[in-house]
């Protein structure tokens, strides 16, 4: 434990688990749906193309980027611990970059399930340091 530790209340330990659990599953989700728009692009191009739309990805960013910062934020003034809240960030920034990159050549599928997986890690690091 680090000097900025602090006793919290079970409800207060709940909650933060409760978000970095939600987030996890979040991240999931959208490891599903990288993959899922791969597959229906190859089968029905016209399907492909709304799961592959750009302001799709860029808001679930935004909301990924908005749970991290609540999440993770939190976790890292509550337990101390800055790593879960680094690594997470380093996802975050991966999944950021990916978003960039051309639409439908699948690299920005692999480069946003990489950024996912790290990011769920992040997550996890936060949720076990807080027990």
């Amino acid at each position: 434990m680090t000097a900025h530790a602090h006793d919290h209340s079970p409800a207060s330990a709940w909650l933060e688990s409760r978000f970095d659990n939600f987030a996890i599953g979040l991240s999931g989700l959208c490891a599903v749906h990288c993959v899922a728009s791969s597959v229906l692009l190859a089968l029905a191009s016209a399907a492909g193309g709304l799961l592959l739309n750009p302001l799709f990805h860029e808001i679930g960013l935004t909301i990924a980027i908005g749970f991290g910062v609540i999440a993770l934020g939190r976790g890292a003034f509550t337990h101390g611990y800055m790593m879960p809240a680094v690594v997470g960030s380093f996802g975050l920034g991966i999944m950021a970059g990916a978003v960039s990159l051309p639409h439908g050549d699948g690299n920005e599928t692999v480069w946003t399930i990489i950024g996912v997986a790290i990011l769920a890690l992040g997550h996890d690091l936060n949720r076990r340091a807080a027990n």
